[in-house]
């Protein structure tokens, strides 16, 4: 039985990360055609990918909306967090959470298709030109990680001791200092967890991302989609491998901040 165990972990391993060790070769094959084999080590398109003015556009605005997303969802969650947990009606409070819980469930799909025929409709009645662009595309992303955020920080609020803010306003603090003091330190680990997964989940969208952007907004994912069409460049190979190396750092970064705050405790 652990025969069998550890082989089927092994293959779930293998379906997982050999598809990415794959991808990481091929950014370094000195030749451009992926069906004859690696030919080759070779930087050369990593040097392509700085030479790319089209790729480094739809970086750019990739990072910008996911870090702007990402922070925004972040100060809404993290409030909307800390709302819920003080509610008294436990109706209110589990109907609140299962609102704030269907973007999680909702189909990427349905959540993109109905966010742009609302997007349209609004646009339409204001009179816009040009209706989809970088701020549906910043309202969509902050509206499918605010449940990620809220998630996160629940928890360490939850794990909190009650009397430590209590305490802050005895001693003078008022209730929003006492947030700022006493309450937000406490929950600093889920906060910035919250704000590493918004981030990672921002920045690898295409469903949400292809049907509420406009035509003179592109990402990084709408491009490489693109490409598929007619052929995916090498040098997205070696962007993709950079971006694979990042949202690793980030989550080394996130356990590791995680190990700190449960070994203090």
């Amino acid at each position: 039985m652990k025969t069998v165990s550890k082989i089927y972990l092994w293959l779930i391993f293998g379906l997982l990360y050999i598809p990415i060790i794959v991808l990481i070769l091929f950014s370094f094959n000195a030749s451009g055609n992926t069906g004859g084999g690696i030919t080759g080590l070779s930087l050369y398109w990593y040097k392509e990918l700085f030479n790319s003015p089209e790729t480094f556009k739809a970086l750019k605005n990739t990072l910008i909306l996911a870090l702007s997303s990402a922070l925004i969802s972040t100060v809404i969650g993290t409030a909307a967090a800390v709302g819920i947990s003080k509610m008294k009606a436990k109706y209110i409070k589990k109907a609140t959470l299962s609102l704030t819980n269907i973007p999680l469930m909702n189909p990427d799909i349905v959540t993109g298709i109905s966010m742009m025929l609302l997007f349209v409709f609004v646009g339409g009645m204001l009179g816009l030109s040009e209706k989809l662009g970088f701020v549906t595309l910043l309202i969509a992303h902050i509206t499918f990680c605010l449940p990620y955020v809220i998630l996160s920080v629940r928890p360490r609020l939850q794990q909190m001791d009650k009397a430590l803010p209590e305490a802050a306003r005895d001693l003078g603090c008022t209730p929003l200092a006492s947030f700022f003091k006493v309450e937000l330190p406490g929950i600093m680990g889920g906060v910035v967890s919250g704000f590493i997964m918004a981030f990672t989940l921002s920045l690898d969208d295409f469903v949400v991302s292809y049907f509420t952007t406009g035509s003179r907004y592109q990402t990084l994912p709408l491009l490489i989609y693109s490409m598929t069409k007619k052929e995916v460049k090498p040098d997205i190979y070696a962007l993709s491998t950079l971006i694979v190396l990042a949202v690793l750092v980030l989550l080394i970064l996130s356990n590791v901040l995680g190990g700190r705050e449960r070994s203090k405790k």
